[in-house]
């Protein structure tokens, strides 16, 4: 099984939860973040003072799913969402052992 945390632009969070619905990904959690990578924010002038804003506006879409669909979620992610541009996001993958559902002791992908 693995975990697939993907950070995006608020706005690409439908496509995203459609990927995953196609793909049978049976859950999801959203977060909103705040932060920043190669992009580095943006430079504004408020009351004629120039700031730089650097913590944007994100989500973090976790999910966890067989190790086989795993591949075929990031690969569409990527093709679907990639605007060629900073910003788009990044796709952090781990391994996860094992899965337990607490309310039938179900483990493993039976689990999920």
């Amino acid at each position: 099984m693995k975990k697939l945390e993907i950070i995006i632009k608020p706005e690409r969070l439908e496509d995203v939860k459609k990927i995953l619905n196609d793909n049978k990904a049976n859950g999801l959690m959203i977060s909103n973040i705040m932060g920043y990578g190669n992009q580095k924010g943006y430079k504004t002038i408020y009351r004629g003072t120039e700031t730089t804003v650097n913590l944007l506006p994100k989500l973090k879409v976790e999910t966890v799913v067989p190790t086989e669909v795993a591949e075929i979620i990031v690969n569409e992610v990527v093709t679907q969402i990639n605007t060629g541009n900073y910003g788009d996001g990044k796709i952090f993958i781990y391994d996860v052992d094992d899965v337990v559902r607490i309310r039938t002791g179900e483990r493993g992908n039976e689990a999920l």
